[in-house]
């Protein structure tokens, strides 16, 4: 078959589609042949479309606005119609037409030996760039209609349209066109799964993508090899292909294995939840501890995937084919982030200790402190701004400011009415199921927050979860290595939510504090409650 040559404007010929269909016959197998815009057979495969789709890493990347270049000619020994699977699979390798050869009298030996069979009808399938709508399908066609028609023109006007319809969607080609996976499983409720998804929208948005689509799949447990199950690959590979998608984003966290499968078959770049977080610390941090702690997360985070990143990664080990002279380069570049990891963890631990010598020093002076903790985007820094003038950073995102910024605040005495200062620091976000690494790289900056004297808890009161978020941050705090000092909850931006919500905090959390950073509303309140909870926490008990 591979010595075959099919003319460049036919899609194939009568006496290859016969010539297939004879073969088909005599395996009473489906057999798919791929060929190339030379009429060159590049691929011939035993098995439907679905089974003999070419990888997707090995198919030409063009997007969403080109077709691959190939057209599968396939056998049929059932006279239908083709089915969603090899349509899918079609759509999957963006091939240039699907042609499907329905096949009779397979199975049926003929005088004289050898299996008979022959082309009885034919379907032609091909893309449409249309939202609604994958693919178009043909009433059953003659083997001579099918070989008449041209091939060339069909495809070009095909491409032209993808490209009309391409152009008119891009809008900004710099940011990453995001495809979105959520796993709901069984111990996790609807809104619950909502909120996560929402969440990683946000992430995303923050990170400098754009959501085209999401993708749900409800199941008692992730699968083990490819988080989702085989078929619902195959609809994210067909999603993908469909809205334009060059990154795809799973809302937990992906063991290596399991990225190197998932882009293996959807051939498309696939993160995880952690991996976004990360790449949104490496945009934020601005000083020098933050970019050390942001590194060495990364570092960590990466060292475990290092091996499957391509063909010129080889491996060491212990095996026919294995053994060489020198080191491979999957193990020199694994021994020099070891060797970095090791460093940056050393400055890290000078970073603790240059912390730890300020606190010192201000416990000295006999300051009281006070840490703002809370999930990103609470607010924190916005009121440190309004309290000291700080002029710290602020914006509507997640994780806006990394470096954590201390500044002296004037109270009341919770005793004496007399002015005396305080040290407030804001401190990193929280956000729900903190990337283990994140929270090791960042233990120097979170070391204010166990030093402290007592936190002050702000919670966005506006936002639909907000008690899942204060679930978060207290699961957090629970785990630090230092029991964190009292704590104040103060709920802020009261001038964003309707009286219910406001009525359903105050009952859940009578002692409470309700702000609003922005509007300066309920700060001497804030003020005083502060004091008293600095009393509380430096008086001997």
């Amino acid at each position: 078959m591979y010595h075959e040559r099919i003319p460049g404007d036919r899609i194939t010929t009568p006496e290859f589609a016969q010539r297939l269909a004879a073969i088909s016959t005599e395996l009473n197998q489906p057999v798919c042949a791929y060929i190339n815009r030379r009429g060159q057979v590049m691929r011939v495969g035993v098995g439907t479309p679905r089974q003999t789709q070419i990888p997707p890493l090995e198919l030409p990347r063009y997007g969403a606005q080109r077709l691959s270049g190939i057209r599968c000619i396939a056998t049929q020994l059932k006279q239908e119609t083709p089915n969603e699977a090899a349509l899918t699979a079609m759509a999957i390798q963006r091939l240039d037409v699907l042609a499907v050869l329905n096949i009779t009298g397979a199975g049926f030996e003929r005088r004289g030996g050898g299996a008979t069979g022959y082309v009885k009808e034919t379907y032609l399938a091909h893309l449409v760039p249309h939202p609604e709508v994958n693919w178009s399908v043909s009433p059953a066609l003659s083997i001579d209609v099918l070989t008449s028609q041209d091939f060339l023109e069909l495809v070009e006007g095909m491409e032209t349209e993808f490209e009309r319809e391409f152009v008119a969607q891009q809008v900004d080609t710099d940011r990453d066109q995001v495809l979105l996976v959520g796993l709901m499983t069984d111990d996790i409720n609807a809104q619950q799964f909502q909120d996560t998804l929402n969440e990683l929208a946000r992430l995303v948005e923050t990170a400098g993508g754009e959501v085209l689509q999401t993708v749900r799949q409800k199941r008692s447990r992730p699968h083990p090899q490819t988080v989702v199950g085989e078929g619902k690959v195959q609809e994210i590979a067909l999603a993908a292909q469909t809205v334009g998608a060059n990154l795809i984003v799973f809302d937990r966290h992906l063991s290596p294995s399991q990225v190197r499968n998932l882009e293996t078959q959807i051939g498309i770049r696939v993160v995880d939840r952690t991996e976004v977080i990360l790449d949104i610390f490496a945009q934020r941090a601005q000083s020098g501890a933050g970019k050390l702690q942001v590194e060495l997360a990364q570092l960590e985070y990466m060292l475990p995937r290092l091996a499957g990143r391509g063909q010129a990664m080889s491996r060491l080990g212990g095996g026919i084919g294995t053994r060489g002279p020198g080191e491979t380069k999957l193990e020199t570049e694994r021994r020099a982030i070891g060797r970095r990891i090791a460093r940056l963890q050393q400055e890290v631990t000078q970073l603790q200790a240059h912390r730890s010598r300020l606190r010192q020093q201000r416990q000295h002076h006999e300051v009281p402190s006070v840490a703002v903790v809370g999930y990103t985007n609470a607010g924190k820094s916005t009121l440190l701004n309004t309290l000291t003038n700080a002029e710290v950073y602020t914006a509507d995102q997640l994780f806006a400011t990394l470096d954590p910024t201390t500044r002296r605040l004037v109270i009341p005495d919770a005793i004496t009415g007399e002015p005396r200062s305080i040290l407030l620091t804001d401190t990193v976000g929280f956000i729900h199921e903190l990337p283990p690494s994140l929270v090791d790289a960042f233990r120097a900056t979170l070391e204010e927050v166990t030093e402290a004297d007592a936190l002050l808890h702000l919670v966005d009161l506006s936002h639909p979860a907000w008690q899942s978020q204060i679930r978060s941050v207290m699961s957090i705090l629970s785990e630090m290595p230092i029991t964190p000092g009292p704590a104040l909850i103060a709920f802020n931006k009261i001038d964003r939510v309707d009286s219910d919500s406001l009525a359903l905090a105050q009952e859940e959390f009578p002692q409470a504090v309700f702000i609003s950073a922005i509007e300066r509303l309920g700060l001497e309140t804030l003020r005083h409650r502060v004091a008293q909870l600095i009393e509380y926490a430096v008086s001997p008990r």
